[in-house]
């Protein structure tokens, strides 16, 4: 049976009696579908005991950005997640992890420039500091993160390793809907036919990912014939080093990442492959 905590005192009160058990922990900004219960089912797997936080975190919306509308639907992901073998669920307030006076925020520096990090200023400072949050309060042995989110991994890896956190970041693949899209909350958004249109991602970087093609500047054009043959606008398209998220101009001999963000109609979906 899954526990709704609402505070940092309810976890600290929870976690204090693990007795040295192991324990995961699955942030998430709710509105779960098959891809974060991997997520949790793999920290069942990897742990004694699973937690996940529930939290559409403020901070990494921009002005202009979806925070008002994103889904939520906590009974329902409570469910989820008992079903998926989590423990306790925090699912704080706003004002519970920003409260009035709050001033403290995580910035990681080189691996949050370009891609998401241009696109979206100010958004990975938000995403390291509720991460960073997270995992000072639990203490957990690992967190598990998706690798849709690709450059969110990175700069979680980053941080957990430069403040010395004392915390495993396991990033899990991304889990796909039967047709290749990726899963994401933002999949709700789409209406109609830009359900197919966004296919036209995932089917470009397989493309890019199947090519026998070293090139960037190639590769990104494979991507961009499908991104452009099915009316979605792009936001970027870029290979870079895994690790470092570098543009590359070469992949030979790198271990190189493929990664796409898109406009289907007004929503925004990004992806990516390992080349």
């Amino acid at each position: 049976m899954s526990l709704i905590l609402k505070t940092p005192a309810e976890v600290r009160n929870f976690t204090k009696e693990l007795h040295g058990k192991r324990l995961a922990l699955v942030p998430t900004m709710g509105f779960l579908h098959d891809g974060h219960l991997s997520l949790m089912r793999e920290g069942a797997q990897r742990a004694d005991i699973v937690a996940a936080s529930i939290f559409v975190n403020p901070t990494q919306f921009g002005p202009n950005e979806d925070l008002a509308k994103y889904p939520r639907d906590l009974q329902g992901d409570v469910a989820k997640c008992k079903s998926a073998g989590v423990l306790f669920v925090y699912a704080p307030e706003p004002d519970t992890v920003y409260p009035k006076g709050y001033q403290t925020y995580v910035n990681v520096e080189n691996v949050t420039k370009g891609l998401d990090g241009a696109s979206r200023p100010g958004h990975f400072r938000g995403v390291a500091t509720v991460v960073t949050k997270l995992l000072a309060l639990f203490r957990p042995h690992l967190a598990l993160f998706g690798e849709k989110d690709y450059q969110q991994l990175q700069v979680i890896k980053a941080l957990a390793r430069d403040l010395e956190l004392d915390v495993e970041i396991i990033g899990m693949p991304t889990v796909r809907e039967s047709d290749g899209l990726a899963m994401s909350s933002r999949n709700s958004y789409l209406k109609g036919e830009e359900r197919q249109r966004a296919l036209a991602l995932f089917k470009g970087l397989n493309a890019a990912q199947s090519a026998n093609e070293t090139s960037a500047e190639k590769l990104k054009a494979i991507i961009r014939e499908h991104l452009s043959n099915a009316r979605i606008r792009e936001d970027y398209v870029e290979i870079v080093d895994a690790e470092t998220l570098e543009p590359l101009a070469d992949i030979a001999g790198r271990s190189a990442r493929a990664l796409v963000a898109g406009f289907v109609g007004t929503t925004r979906l990004i992806d990516n492959v390992a080349l």
